[in-house]
């Protein structure tokens, strides 16, 4: 066994190794429907042609003459691993058009194996964010020799992680980096050194009006996967519609394992597809820890769930499962727990905004509202909110929000320290009743854990965006509520809650310049003079669950 295989084997705390001898089978011929021909690499123990098979389909990783090092780590614990390029990466034929084909070339290449010699009856899939997306869009109507799917850090859907009401720019431009930049550089030192200036070159990107010009200067060219998501704001349209696969989780047949993370930008759609295999009358198990997408510790999980499960669901060694269906890790005290399935029972908790900056249970009363009714800030978008972690590949997860608390163009609200332990588990969601001086704007809420110390870090957040269309009374106050996600946190007694408040959360959502104009070509700003309301008759709140056990 290689080096670096035994060094990854140790450092991903994988089961022993079964098989020292492999053979390679590269650019196998796996014919499309539409003539299209995909390359595929088939990785095995020697004479290992009776066990089961793992796919894994990837636009990211070219094939080689030899196994790359996932596909090697799966075949060494007793699987035959076959690495798939995806349509039009690395030699497989037809056009790239990300996320739209795979549906079709995911069931071809499940019908492919089923006539090949070494075919043994018994098939998985493998992997994370794309590659389990890849999973969630074949699993559905998929044949019956399929037993096992673990699709970590992924769903069924791209519109929420790529648009969402507010695109998501940062997280946009890192991937149209990595895939246009990196990706396909040729050579090892090429890959090398345009990833050394990632950095640089996406600050630049996010920085730049129009939008529309954004891929140009990251990647030096027009790329028309980018400008086709800047021509398409609803999820309803057909760009999007191509490779949603939502509502077809129910019908998946083979058993699930979802594994993902607090700071995932795909966690929101994930939970709706692990609830779409519940309503469905499935077992899927979740797992969620405090990971960031493309964590080390979430490959990690990952890659040891997955062998747990085909262990379990392909050689029929039911010991391998844990006896809880759901294990997650409650922030703040890095504790992991076991449930039957999520969400476990909470009690919704108000915890409501006060004039000066508080945070409490008690509602305001109708002495306070005559002080102080509401809150305001200005919002520039010449100089956007920043953002700092969140759900983000680069400088996401849990950070000190001190910095950025200190701004004129945000608000914070925060209890006083709390008594006593208090666990949230659940959907976290704000409750605002606001006014805007524009019919365009935006508003950012995220909750807090303020520390003894004063760190102020961050737990879950979610943006509104208004339109002209936007409900509104008679006294141009906008009712909002702003989704904050799921999570799984425990406030320590003696910490502080806090909400932040504010018009954006640049560059992890794109900036709102308060005008009607394009996306892909607005270039002109207007400042926004925002009011979040907590009176008597604007009862402003965040809605914690929080845990009954």
């Amino acid at each position: 066994m290689p080096l670096l295989t035994r060094l990854a084997s140790r450092l991903l705390g994988l089961p022993a190794v079964a098989a020292h001898e492999l053979e390679c089978q590269v650019d196998l011929r796996v014919p499309m429907p539409d003539g299209a021909v995909l390359l595929a690499n088939r990785i095995a123990p020697r004479g290992g042609a009776d066990l089961p098979i793992v796919v894994i389909r990837s636009p990211y990783t070219p094939r080689g003459k030899k196994p790359d090092m996932i596909s090697r780590l799966i075949a060494e614990r007793g699987y035959q691993v076959i690495m798939q390029n995806c349509r039009g990466t690395f030699g497989s034929g037809g056009q790239y058009r990300p996320f739209c084909d795979e549906r079709e070339d995911g069931l071809a290449t499940l019908e492919w194996l089923a006539g090949q010699p070494w075919f043994s009856g018994k098939v998985a899939m493998f992997g994370q964010s794309y590659y389990g997306y890849v999973q969630l869009a074949a699993g559905p109507g998929a044949p019956e020799f399929v037993g096992a799917l673990v699709p970590q850090m992924a769903a069924s859907r791209v519109y929420g992680v790529q648009h969402g009401p507010v695109l998501c720019l940062q997280g946009l431009l890192t991937w149209v980096y990595q895939q246009y930049a990196v990706y396909f550089e040729e050579s090892f030192l090429g890959k090398m050194r345009v990833a050394a200036r990632r950095t640089a070159v996406l600050r630049k990107g996010a920085a730049h009006l129009p939008v529309g010009e954004a891929d140009r200067v990251i990647t030096g060219r027009t790329v028309p996967y980018f400008q086709e998501i800047l021509r398409n704001d609803g999820p309803e349209d057909e760009f999007w519609t191509a490779m949603d696969h939502a509502k077809r989780v129910p019908d998946i047949q083979a058993p699930v394992h979802l594994v993902g993370g607090w700071y995932d930008f795909f966690l929101a759609d994930q939970l709706a597809d692990y609830q779409a295999l519940r309503e469905a009358g499935r077992n899927p198990y979740l797992t969620i820890g405090p990971w960031t997408h493309a964590s080390l510790g979430a490959f990690k999980a990952g890659f040891q769930e997955s062998l747990a499960w085909y262990d379990a669901h392909l050689r029929g060694n039911p010991d391998a499962l844990r006896p809880s269906p759901v294990r997650v890790c409650v922030m703040g005290v890095d504790e992991w727990v076991d449930l039957p399935s999520w969400p476990p029972p909470t009690t919704p908790t108000r915890w409501h905004l006060h004039a000066g900056g508080g945070l409490s249970p008690e509602p305001a009363d109708a002495c306070a509202a005559s002080v102080a009714a509401s809150s305001r800030y200005r919002y520039d978008p010449a100089d956007p909110t920043p953002n700092v972690g969140g759900a983000l590949v680069l400088g996401g997860g849990p950070k000190d929000n001190r910095r950025i608390e200190t701004r004129t163009d945000v608000l914070t609200f925060t209890s006083a320290p709390i008594t006593r332990d208090t666990t949230v588990m659940g959907m976290v969601s704000a409750e605002l009743y606001v006014r805007s001086s524009l019919a365009h704007t935006d508003f950012f809420a995220r909750v807090c854990d303020v520390t003894p110390n004063g760190k102020s870090i961050n737990i879950c957040d979610g943006i509104v965006r208004l339109t002209p269309g936007s409900p509104v009374d008679q006294d141009s106050v906008h009712h909002i509520t702003v989704s904050l996600h799921a999570t799984a946190h425990r406030f320590r007694a003696g910490h502080r809650i806090r909400l932040q408040v504010s018009s954006g959360a640049h560059p992890m959502h794109n900036r709102n310049l308060g005008t009607s104009e394009p996306i892909a070509t607005a270039t002109a700003m207007c400042v926004a003079d925002q009011e979040v309301l907590h009176d008597e008759d604007h009862p402003s709140a965040i809605l914690l669950p929080v845990a009954r056990n």
